[in-house]
């Protein structure tokens, strides 16, 4: 995702760090876009005995997510950056795995969104580390937060799929 546009910031992180950090803003942006949009792609399509259920948890679910693609995006244009925040822009660079068309069984859900949601976990963590190396407690701790949510939903999602 090219970055061509910046504006002023009084933040007090140097310009090449907070490129960096938008960089990799946007790119979790993308991602965090994307598994809302296969959220919503599981509550639509989901069939079965625990429909009901299932089809509130993953709206839940889409919901959460829709709302740290918000704190994503304000947070790049806080350091100065353009958020990069379409479905297309997102569907360009998401690192996630397409989402599987072809299926409607609950449990089928389920299990691919616990796969997103442990790979989205794992990209979240990094980002931590990368934010803390570039000295922006602000963004670690956003992203602490983001981390913190997706594993209760992990959490969630695996335990339909053990018994």
């Amino acid at each position: 995702m090219a970055q061509t546009t910046e504006f002023a910031t009084r933040i007090d992180i140097p310009l090449e760090r907070r490129r960096s950090l938008i960089a990799m803003l946007n790119q979790q942006l993308a991602d965090t876009f994307d598994l809302m949009s296969q959220a919503k792609q599981a509550h639509w399509n989901v069939k079965g005995p625990q429909f009901l259920e299932l089809h509130e948890l993953f709206d839940e679910l889409a919901g959460q997510l829709s709302g740290f693609v918000d704190l994503l995006a304000e947070r790049v244009t806080a350091l100065g950056g353009m958020a990069m925040g379409t479905a297309r822009m997102a569907a360009t660079t998401s690192r996630l795995p397409e989402y599987p068309s072809d299926i409607t069984d609950g449990l089928a859900h389920v299990a691919a969104l616990a796969d997103r949601f442990a790979a989205y976990g794992k990209t979240t963590r990094q980002a931590i580390d990368f934010a803390a190396e570039l000295s922006d407690q602000a963004t670690a701790d956003l992203l602490t937060e983001i981390a913190r949510a997706i594993d209760k939903d992990l959490w969630f999602l695996e335990a339909h799929l053990q018994g």
